[in-house]
């Protein structure tokens, strides 16, 4: 994936480390990563968090974040982005997590919806949400375009 490359070079570029948190995309993000030689010398590392549980103990998502707004939402992944950042001591961190189908949506959240969370040393965060189209592979793959899309252009500020 060309810009899985963009993004390493533009974090060798400027010196950073980039860590994931990943839900619905299930290390996707981080793979599109790894699969290029060499990226362990920006890449410091990812967490498969598909469980809320998983969120809270590796992560550090607030219990409270996922019973108020819950593991699709704002919230939960700018805290799971804030967490790869610190678990993996890194300059930038994205975070995906949503609902990749077929089934799970509802009126609120329908399938395809997915929350990014992105997080930088300097203490900004914020986080997108995309509706995607398509079956379960489709919302995924798009996903995981999104967020190397984003995540460049951050590193790029």
């Amino acid at each position: 994936m060309k810009t899985a490359e963009a993004v390493l070079q533009e974090a060798r570029m400027k010196g950073v480390k980039i860590a994931c948190a990943e839900s619905c995309t299930g290390g996707m993000v981080s793979s599109a990563l790894t699969d290029i030689a060499g990226s362990s010398d920006v890449f410091n590392g990812s967490a498969v968090t598909y469980s809320n549980e998983a969120k809270m103990k590796i992560l550090g998502v607030k219990e409270e974040t996922l019973k108020q707004f819950g593991a699709v939402s704002s919230e939960c992944a700018i805290e799971m982005a804030e967490g790869a950042l610190r678990v993996f001591d890194s300059d930038y961190a994205v975070s995906t997590t949503g609902i990749a189908g077929p089934d799970g949506g509802s009126e609120s959240k329908p399938v395809g919806t997915v929350w990014f969370g992105f997080a930088s040393r300097n203490g900004k965060s914020n986080s997108l949400m995309k509706k995607f189209q398509g079956n379960r592979g489709e919302v995924r793959t798009s996903a995981v375009r999104f967020a190397l899309c984003e995540l460049l252009k951050i590193i790029h500020e």
